[in-house]
């Protein structure tokens, strides 16, 4: 990882596509993580006009919050062709059995080129661990 405070990098995986990723808290971790599932599926933003969207996240843990935000950047790139480059991201972490909550404003465009198919983002090797560099997870992609 190197003396970068946040990146990715494709690690080897028999059949599908692994990634770790590690950053200083978890929105930047989270981003991270959707660039480097970009770069997997060699998918970037074309130069036409550009737009933006917003999510509204909950889920029980960070790892599936993560799932479910990957798997919503996947609807939007399936569905209308949308790329993201930038990203505003809140997390919020629960209160006792409250769960946890992503808010979040896309910003992109269509791709440039249709990229690789990624099928699912998976829960396998899946765990957010925090550390003195901060935040790392591994993330499997079924392709």
């Amino acid at each position: 990882m190197g003396d970068q405070p946040a990146g990715f990098k494709e690690l080897e995986h028999t059949a599908d596509w692994e990634l770790l990723v590690w950053a200083p808290d978890l929105p930047a971790l989270f981003v991270q993580a959707a660039q480097g599932m970009y770069a997997l599926a060699v998918l970037s933003v074309g130069p036409g006009p550009r737009c933006w969207r917003s999510l509204d996240i909950q889920a029980d843990d960070p790892e599936a919050l993560l799932v479910i935000f990957l798997t919503e950047l996947l609807y939007f790139e399936e569905d209308e062709r949308l790329v993201f480059d930038r990203f505003k991201l809140q997390i919020v972490k629960p209160n006792h059995a409250e769960r946890y909550h992503l808010s979040a404003i896309l910003f992109g465009a269509l791709a440039a080129s249709p990229g690789k198919d990624i099928k699912a983002v998976t829960y396998h090797k899946l765990n957010i661990e925090q550390g003195s560099r901060g935040f790392e997870v591994r993330i499997v992609f079924d392709v």
